[in-house]
């Protein structure tokens, strides 16, 4: 399958995509997916990757260290299977689109401070940040948090709104008197920005797109930079 770009404005996402979505909710089974895989292919996977081919461009206005990757298997497209074998749910099939554009120097991972895109009927969002980090990455962070304790607060304090889980008690080692140990308690940070489902199926989609990650750039060029990467 090619990714040759939507022509300009024309909407990359139709309204089929989060009403497949929405279907699967309702159905997520195995015969009813495989029934319908060739709306999932029209509707909602190849429509993706046109959408993550023309982004790389884009992106590279925020910083030419982040990864658009059209490829349909191991590029920015998350997978709609599900990983059930440690899960109590054992529905087969994620009831999101979602897409990653993750550092270079971090490989596919997830867990790599990177945006993302998220595609689901009445919450779909986007931004970007640093999700679950392992323990090395997250001290770094930290560290960085009490080391440029003044840069961290032009990110706090220019209207991101940092997401995720928090200690409830402080880290070992951080003092618990520090301005920032509200931040310092957090084991995840990212920011979102909310979207319609009219606003999904928008021309101007990809704008919208593009200012959510303008707007979480601050939060992740402190953490890029926090993990020696290059931003």
């Amino acid at each position: 399958m090619g990714t040759t770009s939507v022509k300009s404005g024309t909407a990359y996402f139709d309204p089929e995509l989060l009403r497949f979505l929405q279907q699967l909710k309702r159905n997520n089974r195995r015969e009813w997916f495989e029934a319908n895989k060739p709306r999932y292919e029209s509707a909602v996977k190849s429509p993706m990757l046109h959408f993550i081919a023309d982004f790389g461009a884009r992106l590279r206005t925020v910083s030419k260290h982040f990864d658009a990757d059209p490829r349909p298997v191991g590029g920015s497209l998350f997978r709609i299977y599900r990983d059930t074998r440690f899960s109590r749910d054992k529905s087969p099939y994620k009831t999101a689109a979602a897409a990653h554009f993750p550092h270079g120097s971090g490989g596919k991972d997830a867990h790599a401070p990177g945006f993302y895109l998220h595609l689901e009927p009445g919450n779909s969002m986007g931004g970007g940040g640093l999700w679950q980090p392992d323990a090395p990455a997250l001290k770094k962070v930290r560290d960085r948090i009490v080391a440029r304790s003044r840069d961290w607060k032009e990110v706090v304090t220019g209207g991101i709104a940092i997401l995720g889980e928090t200690l409830k008690r402080p880290p070992a080692g951080y003092d618990a008197g520090h301005p920032f140990i509200a931040d310092l308690k957090r084991k995840d940070f990212y920011t979102m920005t909310e979207f319609s489902d009219r606003e999904v199926s928008a021309p101007d989609f990809m704008d919208r797109y593009l200012d959510a990650c303008r707007t979480a750039a601050p939060l992740v060029r402190f953490l890029t930079k926090a993990l020696l990467l290059p931003w």
